[in-house]
This record gives structure tokens, C-alpha cells and sequence, in this order.
């Protein structure tokens, strides 16, 4: 999000501004120092995704350190103390202050990031040179936690230590199958060897989001991800994605036609980007929204259940709804990229003056505390999962992009006709008023297709970014199609990694499941949320939007669908992408759910687990059983059940994986065995 961060949830109820909760916990101070962070940083999705959740789990774990019941994801000693609060409030600052600097120093801002944690550490009256580990101090205890979510992290595949940057080619890291395609020519260039596959981009004075100079070349952001260690999610096999939806349809192969109406989507959908249609569209929660998973079947929320009446009609220009939506999701300058942008989203619940706080939405009431750190570990475990989900599959797949597509296949011809003039199999069907051959007569002065060349292919589309952004509109018109922009700014254009599947479908999704199974509803409090895009001031690509436009979400799912919705109105990625999103983000956020409670009531340390014992050729047997992520696991043996057992001399072995496996050589059938687990050793 960029400059409403504060005004998305004071109109919470209605549309109206509501009074909101004026005193914070320390979890949620600590959550608005990393996302003052992150909006100072290089926008790196995947990696802020794991920050907050390292963040998370300091302060989860600095929290549960005091609690008798819950149950620490990485650090699980047990302390008391005379006053609780004061020991959890100091206990956490110092885990999370550290866990910050660590990160942060990483940070093109680092400078001025670090200097404004130690301000804040300082403001709160902690000693910032207190790095001592004694447990029976609330500082010791943070920096304890600290050490131990550290160590958790650091080699967890991210490759932290390398700036994250992936390997060389030769050491296993990723390598584009494309040459780049320099955006300010035409077509694709002469490097583009499998249409399918990601093509980096060079952008002439490229900067990224916050203004940071990049490239110009892309290199993959987080191609590394295929292999980082999530929350929940397990397989057996770590040369494949962890969850998979299945390939994306390809040109010329498996899913040929879905590839070509996926691509029609992306051109109709920038056709619409202009105020001056006369196509007006009702994006109230009424009507609009409400779809079944992975789709946009949904004609709307019959009846606001806060209130009991419907929701009132929001007719606005179509052109407008989908610039101030792709730009609203867009996560542009000062951005908390979409995993803090859920942050902001939870952290607007939470501040809703008629929100009760029972975790899973029944049992006793929370302070906020509580509410605070069990909803940032569930959350942003959430968009941890995600990230790993979402960029394993683009470096399975490494699929393309809609430029690389429209561009290539309209530079090819058209596909409609074969009797006419640049045909070619693998060309734009024509469509028209939207995807038309030019002619000589076409193109001649006052054609429709007036100064473009003869025997290309056009498309009435938005043609990119206007000289003046501030005061000017690009509006649509036709261009050649081999010149075609998404709605983007001219110095970014696409994201620099594959496009398949959507990081903002399935972050969005994630984080949607988390937030209705912890509030008990998938409803925003008072059934509504909406932020209001003023007109001719709220747009940075261009000018607009030219009328006030509110959007609205009934549902965290509702909002969460229009994230997706805007990739395709922004011209970065296809339906498909989507929609393999918001399944792959539902099932993610499910998975992390019904984990992140087992934390909460503690029974994560009874959650049964089962051993496999499996014959070897020529002797021996392969031992394999499930594990939680972080416990400890002691394999023991004997030859006769009157005995005790015998500990294996490995002794206990911490779970990095969903299961662990042994070999015993010397196994036979007179041998016994078990496997003793602790949160422990």
C-alpha cells in the first residue's frame, strides 16, 4: 500500500470514520518498527515474508517463555517472574530488537533503519549493549530467544549469509533459459529461446520500487526459495515444489489453448484501463465478490451480517476501479510489499473499536498481547508458507511472463486466418475492437489504425505510461502489439522473477484463511472494510482516478480475490496464475492454521507420529518417521521387550523436516525399536 496505510481501517464500519484503540502492545510496536523497515527496503517479497516471521517468532516464543500452557516454536524454556507484563514486554523488545538489527543490516536503508531501532530500543528504556543470556533476567530471556530463533533461520536455505543470492549455475543455482528482452524496443528480441519460460527484462534506468537504482538486467529475486524451509508444508522429494497445482498450460504443448485465452484475458483486461469508456461496474460487496476458491464466479454477499441489510449499490467507472485496484494491490513506493501488507490488514481488525479478541473467535477474551503475538505467528507463518509455496513453483515451472507472451505471439502474426496476410499458428487471434490486423487502408491517415504499419498486428490497449504522470492520462488506443506494456511504471515494468503462480494470489490467500480461522469470521468487523482513492490524486502510473472510488471487501477472502484481480488488470499476470494461487495460498493458510493452534493449547507435544521399517537389499532396513519441524527425536533399540532399551549413539536429532530417516545395517528380525520424542534435549 502506499500513502493509506492509516485511512484503510478508520472506515472500517460502513464507510464511517470509527474510533479506534489508541494503546498498542509491545508485539505490535515491534510489528510497526519492521514494516517501517520494510518500507525503506529493497522490495524482496519472499524475503520480508521470512523477516516477519522470524520477528513473529521471537515475540511468540518471548510471550510463550511465561505462559504454563503454550508451547514455543524454537525456544521453549519455562521462566517465571514476580511481574509477568513487564517480563514479557522487556523479554520480547530484546529478542525482537535484535532479530531486527541482524535482519536489517542486510537492508539498502540499513543506516537509517539501525539507527531508528536503536532510538526505539532506547525510548523504551532498554539498554541496547545488554547482551547477556541469564535466564532469570526478562532481558536474558529475550536475548536467549533471540539466539535460538537465529540459529533456527540462518541456514535455512534463504542463504542469508549470501545476501541472499542464489549460487552459480555450476553450484546449482538458477540459470534463465531466455536471453533478455530490452523494453524499450519492440518485440522480444533475438534471445527468447522457449516462449514459455521466464525472460528477464532489461529496463533502461530501472529503479525498484523505493527508488533504488537495479540492473538493468533482472536477475531472479529469491530463486533460492525452492529449497527454504517453510512451517508446515512437507515432500519428500526437495527437488520438487511443495505444493503443486500442476504446470501452467504451455504454447504449442499440454494447455496450448488455455494458453491463448489467458493471453486474450491479459489484452481485454488493459483495453479497460481507461475513465472514458461509459462502462460503469457495481463493485459493491453486494455484488461483487463472494467467488467459490479459485475463481470469479461471485455475484456478491446477499446481506452485511453485522447489520442485517444489504449492502448498498458502488457503481463507479470500470476504468477507474481497475487502475485504482491494480495500483491499491501494486505495493509501490513506501510499500510494505504483500506480506506486510497483511500486517496493516490485521493490525486494522485488531484496532476496530467493536472487535472482540477470543482467539479462533470463541473461548475467553485476550488481552492484546496475547491476541498481538498469536495472530503475527499465524499470520505471518501464513505468508512464510506462501513464499516458499509460491516461488518453488516459479522456479519449478519458471514461467513466463504476459510481455514476453503478447509481445512474442504478436509479433508472430495472427492465428485466424490462414488465407490472410501474417499468418502464423502461433500468432494473436484477432478479435475485433480489440486485436485486429493492420492494413494499408487502416493505417493510412484517419484509419483506425492511423500511423501504425501495415501487416502488424494491433491492440487497443493502454499503451503505457505517460510522460507526466501527475497530469496525464494515457488513456487506450491502438498500438503494435509487439510494443505492449503492462500497466506498470516505466522504470519497473514486471516483477524479476517467473510469473507463475501469482506471489500476490497466494500470499493473499494465505493470510485471508489465517485471519477468518483466528477471528472466528471470514466478515471484516462491521462486515465492511474499504479504502477511499480520491479523485485525480491517488494514482502514480498516470493521473486518476477521474471520479472518487471507494473499494470495498465484505470478507478477508473477498479482498484477498481483488489482490489477485489486480495482477491481471496490471498486466502481470495471466488468469491462470491467479487462480493456482488462491488455491495453492487456501491450502498454505489452512495448513498453518491447524498447526499454530497445536502452539497455542500445547497439545503440538502429544501429536501422534508413527515409525516405518523398511527392508534394504541386501540387509538392513531404512527407518523413517514423521516429525515436527524443531523437536528432537532419539531413536532406541533392544532385542528383548523384558530389557530396557538402548539409545541410539546419535542421540537425540532435531527435526529440520517433516520426517526424519535412519539405516540400520545390522538390523534383523529379532530387534526392536522406538523412537522418543522432547521439545527439548
Amino acid at each position: 500500500m502506499q500513502m493509506f496505510r492509516l485511512a484503510l481501517f478508520l472506515a472500517l464500519n460502513l464507510g464511517l470514520v470509527i474510533p479506534v484503540r489508541s494503546a498498542q502492545s509491545i508485539a505490535r510496536d515491534w510489528d510497526e518498527q519492521i514494516l517501517a523497515a520494510i518500507r525503506m527496503d529493497t522490495p524482496h517479497p519472499p524475503v520480508q515474508a521470512r523477516n516477519l516471521f522470524s520477528l513473529s517468532v521471537c515475540m511468540y516464543d518471548g510471550w510463550a517463555a511465561y505462559d504454563n500452557v503454550a508451547v514455543g516454536y524454537v525456544y521453549r524454556g519455562k521462566h517465571a517472574a514476580g511481574d509477568v507484563a513487564a517480563a514479557r514486554r522487556e523479554a520480547i523488545s530484546y529478542a525482537a530488537y535484535r532479530m531486527l538489527k541482524e535482519r536489517y543490516a542486510y537492508s539498502r536503508s540499513a543506516s537509517n533503519t539501525l539507527a531508528a531501532l536503536d532510538a526505539h530500543m532506547t525510548a523504551l528504556v532498554y539498554d541496547t549493549n545488554n547482551v547477556s543470556t541469564d535466564p532469570s533476567t526478562p532481558a536474558g530471556v529475550g536475548n536467549s530467544v533471540y539466539n535460538a530463533v537465529s540459529a533456527w533461520f540462518i541456514n535455512d536455505g534463504a542463504l542469508q549469509l549470501r545476501s541472499y543470492a542464489d549460487f552459480p549455475p555450476n553450484l546449482g543455482g538458477y540459470n534463465p533459459t531466455n536471453q533478455p528482452m530490452a523494453t524499450g524496443t519492440n518485440g522480444v528480441g533475438p534471445g527468447l529461446f522457449d516462449v514459455n519460460r521466464w525472460q528477464p527484462l532489461s529496463i533502461t534506468n530501472a529503479v525498484d520500487q523505493n527508488g533504488f537504482p537495479q540492473g538493468p538486467i533482472q536477475r531472479f529475486l529469491g530463486s533460492q526459495w525452492l529449497n527454504v524451509r517453510p512451517f508446515a508444508l512437507a515432500r519428500m522429494n526437495p527437488a520438487l515444489p511443495w505444493l503443486d497445482p500442476g504446470p501452467p498450460p504451455h504454447l504449442g504443448g499440454v494447455g496450448d489453448a488455455e494458453f491463448r485465452s489467458n493471453v486474450v484475458e491479459v489484452i481485454r483486461h488493459s483495453g479497460e484501463l481507461t475513465p472514458d469508456d461509459g462502462v460503469t461496474m457495481d463493485i459493491s460487496p453486494g455484488a461483487f465478490g463472494n467467488n467459490t476458491l479459485g475463481t470469479n464466479d461471485g455475484t456478491g454477499h446477499p446481506v452485511n451480517p453485522a447489520t442485517g441489510q444489504p449492502y448498498a449499490p458502488n457503481v463507479v467507472k470500470r476504468g477507474d476501479f481497475a487502475r485504482v485496484l491494480a495500483e491499491f494491490w501494486a505495493d509501490g513506493p513506501s510499500s510494505e510489499t504483500p506480506p506486510g501488507h497483511w500486517n496493516v490488514l490485521a493490525n486494522g481488525v485488531a484496532d476496530h473499536a467493536n472487535f472482540v479478541k477470543r482467539i479462533g473467535g470463541s473461548g475467553p477474551v485476550v488481552d492484546d498481547l496475547e491476541w498481538d503475538v498469536k495472530v503475527y505467528f499465524a499470520l505471518n507463518a501464513a505468508v512464510h508458507e506462501a513464499a516458499c509455496a509460491a516461488w518453488s513453483l516459479k522456479r519449478y515451472y519458471d514461467g513466463s511472463r504476459p510481455i514476453t507472451a503478447i509481445r512474442y505471439m504478436g509479433g508472430l502474426g495472427q492465428c485466424s486466418d490462414a488465407e490472410a496476410p501474417s499468418y502464423h499458428r502461433n500468432g494473436l487471434p484477432l478479435i475485433t475492437n480489440l486485436i485486429e490486423l493492420v492494413t494499408t487502408n487502416t493505417a493510412a491517415p484517419g484509419g483506425r489504425h492511423a500511423g501504425l504499419t501495415s501487416g502488424k498486428i494491433a491492440l487497443f490497449t493502454w499503451p503505457g505510461q505517460p510522460a507526466d504522470p501527475t497530469h496525464q492520462v494515457s488513456g487506450v488506443r491502438w498500438i503494435h502489439a509487439d510494443n505492449w506494456l503492462p500497466y506498470q511504471k516505466a522504470t519497473s515494468i514486471t516483477p524479476a522473477f517467473p510469473g507463475y503462480i501469482s506471489g500476490h494470489s497466494t500470499f493473499s490467500r494465505s493470510a485471508a484463511e489465517v485471519l477468518a480461522a483466528i477471528t472466528g469470521s471470514p466478515f471484516f468487523p462491521g462486515g465492511l472494510a474499504t479504502y477511499t482513492a480520491i479523485s485525480n490524486t491517488s494514482l502514480a502510473f498516470e493521473q486518476g482516478p477521474s471520479q472518487t472510488v471507494q473499494l470495498q471487501w465484505a470478507t478477508y477472502f473477498d479482498a484477498a480475490d481483488q489482490a489477485g484481480i489486480s495482477r491481471i488488470w496490471g498486466g502481470i499476470h495471466p488468469p491462470v496464475d491467479d487462480f493456482n494461487g488462491r488455491r495453492t495460498g487456501s491450502q498454505c493458510g489452512q495448513g498453518v492454521w491447524a498447526l499454530a493452534q497445536k502452539y497455542f493449547d500445547g497439545s503440538v507435544t502429544t501429536i501422534p507420529f508413527a515409525l516405518t521399517i523398511r527392508p534394504l537389499s541386501p540387509s538392513g532396513f531404512e527407518l523413517r518417521h514423521d516429525a515436527l519441524r524443531g523437536f528432537f527425536y532419539k531413536l532406541q533399540t533392544t532385542t528383548n521387550l523384558n530389557e530396557p532399551f538402548t539409545d541410539d549413539p546419535a542421540g537425540f536429532v532435531g527435526a529440520l523436516d517433516p520426517s526424519l530417516v535412519r539405516t540400520d545395517r545390522f538390523a534383523g528380525p529379532g530387534k526392536f525399536y522406538r523412537v522418543v520424542r522432547v521439545a527439548a534435549p
